[in-house]
């Protein structure tokens, strides 16, 4: 039996037999964390190695190229300034040449309008050529006279002298013939001793307007109105109108 139990030990059929090294655990897990930072460690290389060599990214060029989008942005943001600051000059001339030309657009229309005027003018005082002058060459052209309220008038006309070189100093009268209580009645302006007889003189050397506005009694009916010039009292000259 024990020779049986000798053989079976000693045969390839016999029991393998394993030894195990005993390890304290500390020791284990200051191996274990070794191999966890080493690997760690290769990873981040690795990351790093990829990421410089594969993908391009390098932090030292990153930071350069940051501070060279910095460098372009300040000086985009200047151009822009610079620019913004033109463009406000430039409206600002377009809007002070604008209203240059709004004043020469308004200064041209006057011009305009007055250079008609002085056209009219000048047709007028040419239709005005004396030819009826009386005493002393003074005459009065274009009387007119028309009705603003029942009881005023208003009148205008032109005083001229043909003669030359002689300054003339005289008065104007005005005769209104108005129908006043069935009756006919002559008022005249200035009255004797009106206070706006300034009103009524005259001084000119060629010609000389005059126009204004008479007031009447109440009730009166205007008939006519009668001009003359006067000089130092004498009648130079008359016209008269209907109305």
């Amino acid at each position: 039996m024990k020779y049986r139990l000798w053989v079976r030990r000693m045969s390839i059929s016999a029991p393998k037999m394993t030894i195990k090294r005993h390890m304290p655990w500390p020791l284990r897990a200051v191996f274990l964390a070794v191999v966890v930072g080493l690997g760690g460690a290769m990873a981040m290389w690795a990351y790093d190695l990829g990421r410089n060599n594969f993908a391009g990214l390098n932090p030292d060029g990153m930071r350069d190229q940051v501070v060279a989008l910095k460098e372009q942005v300040k000086k985009l943001s200047a151009e822009r300034e610079q620019l913004s600051t033109s463009a406000n000059a430039a409206e600002s001339q377009l809007n002070i040449e604008r209203s240059a030309q709004a004043q020469l657009a308004g200064q041209i229309k006057t011009l305009v309008t007055e250079n008609n005027k002085l056209k009219e003018d000048l047709s007028f005082f040419e239709s005005l050529l004396p030819t009826n002058v009386g005493v002393d060459g003074i005459t009065i052209q274009r009387l007119k006279a028309e009705v603003v309220v029942p009881n005023q008038v208003r009148y205008q006309l032109l005083a001229i002298q043909g003669e030359k070189g002689r300054q003339f100093v005289g008065n104007l009268q005005l005769s209104v013939t108005v129908l006043q209580g069935g009756k006919s009645v002559i008022i005249n302006f200035p009255e004797q001793n009106a206070t706006d007889q300034a009103r009524y003189k005259l001084a000119f050397k060629y010609y000389q307007r005059v126009e204004g506005v008479l007031t009447l009694p109440e009730g009166a009916t205007i008939k006519a109105i009668q001009a003359r010039v006067l000089e130092r009292g004498q009648m130079r000259a008359q016209q008269s109108v209907n109305l």
